[in-house]
């Protein structure tokens, strides 16, 4: 039977229970149980763990832990052995009984199981001096690892909801706003405002009754931060939105969440009944007056409903298109009534704050932008996975500390930062430090905190063709410069690609972005030509190779390139006659083959599969 808490006292017994009973001294086996992992097996190196354990008798003297995403997801399914943080990546089922046998019992190291450096060939045996790691600042992300996301006990053991008892207990709602103020918060959805003055302009707005929003409609491709945090530490983002609650005197709130997260929305739904079997959600929490619930609502997989009017009138059931800034949400949002809404991670960041204070938070980062961000890093990098760096990190760090470098060997050529609506930064920008507005500046965005990695084989037209696309197709089409911008840049990219550009093409793009960002509605509209304006101002000799000579640089884009194959490199090996979908490629094995370039649809199929560098791209 689960406890309900009446009073502050009450859940301080509780923690100091926990705490008794949770010995860190005890061998600890935390497995990431995040989606990355879960795709790659967990669920099977979870059960070999408690089978195993059971077969040795293990029971009282071993702790198995399914916990949320432990960020380094390129190596999944991870497992990391407490107190000795050790870790080992890429655990099959097969690992598990000499894990158990060689390093929990006897203290041996599994050399194969852990991460060898790129670069030294050594072996690394604990997780904080894997690079990956290493650089980090995991003030809000690092608990992943620490707890089972679906046991509220967990969380309440490591100091979880330690600051709601602090604010209900000492502080007036004014005194929590200051705080949130002093620290110099803003807002991790993207657009960066200070949380502190959203939360009181919310508070001071005059309405029968006020709403707290949680946006956890995450779709920029390749960012999964938000998911990630909902799965693994779901009541981090309830006690924020709790303390958000008291602070504007809220009785109601709703986390907008992705239907295409069914982990982290089951995760989410149990977290919200356990702190209501707790009584730290319902009437009267903790015997302080507050009152305050949360619902979770589904987005239908509209972009453009993570804009914050988009998303309110999503909410209220209608269809999901943004309104005009003039009057801010803050004052008339959900149903007309004064609205708080931030993003999962800004909430994440709430219950820290108040635990270590405005002045310790503020220390972090740059003048203009404090605290840590968590970066979802993808595309041509060694490691990727999720990051949570303090603000002020070069690009540099990220990409080749962190990160661990581009594959292959390959050269770094750009990195496109803040999902789809963001900029393309090139190499000469790599000392950039990261924060709101250093990005702003070069041309690109921090955004939810997407961060694709290109190399030399990316062309960066066909890049700016892709976001502009993807932004085409999410557009909502409510207002024209938006609906039509992006329509007549898709038509005039997809030219260039194709080698039917004309010189007057790069005015005309420029001239559009121009408009876009003068006359649209939204936040969509406004930052959509980033990518295109990011490129034409870095890689523009790109785009006049494209136009002028009809090539590409990068030799991607299909219609400005061929495929042969060097008859002095073919060993006739078959490889690319294999995987060759039309045929194309014909030949006798152990003897040079021939490609027809009329019938080659060039897939690239066989450039990546032979590895004689026999077929070649003119």
């Amino acid at each position: 039977m689960n406890p309900t808490l009446r009073t502050i006292s009450e859940l301080q017994a509780l923690r100091q229970s926990l705490r008794r009973s949770r010995d860190e001294t005890r061998p600890t086996i935390a497995i990431c149980a995040g989606t990355g992992c879960l795709a790659c097996g967990a669920p099977d190196v979870v059960e070999a763990f408690k089978r195993e354990s059971q077969n040795l008798k293990l029971d009282g003297k071993l702790e198995i832990r399914a916990t949320g995403c432990h960020g380094f997801c390129e190596r999944g399914p991870l497992v990391l052995i407490r107190p000795e943080m050790i870790c080992y990546i890429n655990v099959i089922p097969e690992d598990v009984p000499e894990i158990l046998n060689s390093t929990v019992l006897q203290g041996r190291i599994i050399d194969r199981l852990l991460y060898e450096d790129p670069i030294t060939k050594a072996r690394i045996v604990h997780e904080h001096d894997i690079p990956f790691y290493k650089f980090q600042n995991r003030l809000v992300f690092g608990s992943n690892g620490k707890i089972d996301p679906k046991k509220i006990d967990d969380y309440i053991a490591i100091g979880g909801y330690e600051s709601l008892e602090k604010v209900l207990s000492s502080m007036k709602r004014e005194e929590v706003i200051e705080i949130v103020k002093r620290s110099g918060l803003r807002g991790r959805g993207g657009g960066g405002f200070q949380t502190g003055l959203k939360w009181e302009s919310c508070r001071k707005a005059k309405g029968r009754e006020k709403f707290v929003i949680c946006n956890a409609d995450e779709g920029d491709p390749g960012a999964y931060m938000d998911r990630s945090l909902l799965e693994g530490n779901p009541h981090s983002v309830i006690e924020g939105m709790i303390i958000g609650a008291y602070a504007i005197e809220s009785e109601e709130g709703y986390v907008y969440v992705r239907n295409e997260y069914p982990l982290a929305v089951e995760n989410l739904t149990l977290a919200i009944e356990q702190a209501k079997q707790y009584g730290l959600l319902g009437q009267n929490i903790l015997g302080s007056g507050l009152n305050f619930n949360i619902k979770i609502n589904r987005g239908g997989g509209a972009f453009v409903c993570g804009e914050s009017t988009a998303l309110m009138a999503s909410l209220e059931g209608r269809v999901g298109e943004p309104r005009a800034k003039y009057i801010h949400t803050v004052e008339q949002g959900l149903w007309d009534q004064p609205t708080n809404l931030n993003n999962v991670e800004t909430w994440a960041n709430v219950p820290i704050i108040i635990r270590e204070g405005a002045e310790w938070y503020a220390s972090l980062g740059t003048e203009g932008s404090k605290g840590t961000k968590i970066f979802s890093l993808v595309g041509k990098i060694n490691n990727t996975g999720l990051v949570e760096v303090e603000m002020g990190i070069t690009l540099r760090k990220i990409i080749f500390e962190i990160g661990g470098g581009i594959p292959g060997g390959k050269r770094f050529k750009a990195v496109q930062t803040g999902g789809p609506s963001g900029g393309c930064l090139p190499e000469s920008l790599l000392d950039l430090p990261v924060d709101f507005d250093r990005l702003q500046e070069a041309g690109s965005m921090m955004g939810s905190g997407g961060m694709i990695v290109m190399d030399e084989e990316n062309c960066m037209v066909d890049m700016a063709r892709y976001f502009v696309q993807f932004l085409q197709e999410e557009s909502c089409g409510k207002c024209t410069p938006c609906r039509e911008g992006l329509d007549q840049m898709a038509e005039i990219l997809n030219r260039i690609c194709e080698g039917r550009g004309k010189s007057e093409d790069l005015n005309l793009l420029q001239e559009l972005s121009q408009t876009m960002i003068d006359t649209s509605l939204c936040g969509l509209g406004l930052t959509a030509p980033n990518p295109v304006l990011s490129t034409l101002r870095y890689f523009r000799e790109e785009y006049e190779a494209h136009i002028r000579e009809k090539r590409c640089p990068a030799r991607f884009c299909k219609h400005l390139i061929s495929f042969s194959i060097n008859p002095e490199k073919c060993t006739g090996c078959a490889a690319c006659v294999k995987v060759c979908p039309v045929e194309a490629i014909t030949g006798e094995r152990k003897k040079v083959h021939q490609l027809d370039g009329e019938k080659c649809i060039k897939c690239r199929g066989c450039y990546e599969a032979c590895k004689f560098e026999a077929v070649s791209i003119q």
